[in-house]
């Protein structure tokens, strides 16, 4: 994976224009707050949400949490809302109904646009692109790999479950979700999400094992549209202590053999050899980069 990608267990959806939300946002824990323009907002308020971003910005970011903007998709709508997000402290955007690549360069252009009339450094601001239909995921490795200011990809369940008329559940889900996670190792990037409804929260039980059972697929992190569901996400997304003791070992043990010029690595009654290794060291990874998040709170 690249060395540019942030460490995001968990990103909460806030309202922009719910004052109440965005005042408490910050003391939920999340990774990342996702100011919201599209869904969560009427068609009658997005001018006045796109007015308030900038108020909301260091009151969600105080303890630490990156900023996303979650954007509208029909073209008008989103030149207008680019206007308004790609200002200082925006870590991200948040592409709805991604359908192409052409799509992301073409949204990526503007944004080099507004980042030199604005003086902002080029190319900072990241995207994480959302596919929610049918037409996205069949260019969904295309798009992953459209642009370098990619570093997240995600299937946004219930559209793409509405769009193409199946049930939202872990069965019918697995799939697509599979092929998520796929094209998003092969360019490098973060897969985001989990294989379940995003719209599950009250029963914490039932969520953490969609998101432990995630996890195992091969997900990193994913948005939440309740406060109750990140302190779950970032768990479950985290690796447990036992995990990196382990992975600590495993390398210790394989780079000892190595350097001694031992072919076949034996560890803790097992064989291990490199894509094992490699899964130890991305552990590593993970938890020095989540280390590293903490400790910048």
């Amino acid at each position: 994976m690249r060395d540019d990608l942030p460490a995001w267990r968990s990103m909460l959806f806030v309202p922009v224009t719910v004052e109440k939300f965005v005042n408490t946002a910050a003391d939920r824990g999340a990774d990342g707050i996702i100011l919201d323009l599209e869904d969560s907002i009427a068609p009658s308020q997005k001018e006045r949400a796109r007015t308030l971003i900038a108020d909301a910005i260091p009151r969600v970011a105080r303890n630490g949490a990156d900023v996303l903007v979650r954007v509208n998709r029909p073209w008008r709508l989103l030149v207008r809302d680019l206007e308004a997000a790609v200002i200082p402290g925006v870590a991200a955007l948040m592409l709805t109904k991604v359908d192409s690549p052409e799509h992301v360069q073409a949204v990526a252009e503007i944004v080099d646009e507004l980042e030199a009339e604005r003086g902002l450094p080029s190319g900072k601001l990241q995207f994480v692109a959302l596919v929610e239909n049918a037409v996205g995921f069949f260019r969904i490795e295309a798009i992953a790999r459209s642009h370098p200011r990619v570093v997240g990809l995600s299937l946004g369940t219930e559209d793409f479950t509405a769009s193409v008329g199946m049930l939202p559940d872990p069965d019918a889900l697995l799939y697509p979700k599979q092929q998520t996670v796929f094209a998003a190792r092969a360019a490098g990037i973060l897969p985001l999400g989990f294989v379940g409804s995003i719209a599950d929260f009250r029963d914490q039980d039932a969520f953490r094992a969609i998101v432990r059972r995630s996890k195992r697929l091969g997900f990193v992190g994913a948005s939440a549209i309740h406060p109750l569901q990140v302190p779950v996400l970032n768990e479950e997304f985290a690796p447990t202590a036992e995990e990196v003791d382990r992975a600590e070992r495993m390398v210790a043990a394989y780079d000892k053999a190595y350097a001694e010029g031992v072919g076949a690595v034996q560890f803790e009654g097992a064989m291990i050899d490199i894509p094992v290794v490699e899964r130890a060291r991305t552990v590593l990874q993970r938890a020095a980069a989540l280390r590293a998040r903490a400790k910048a709170r």
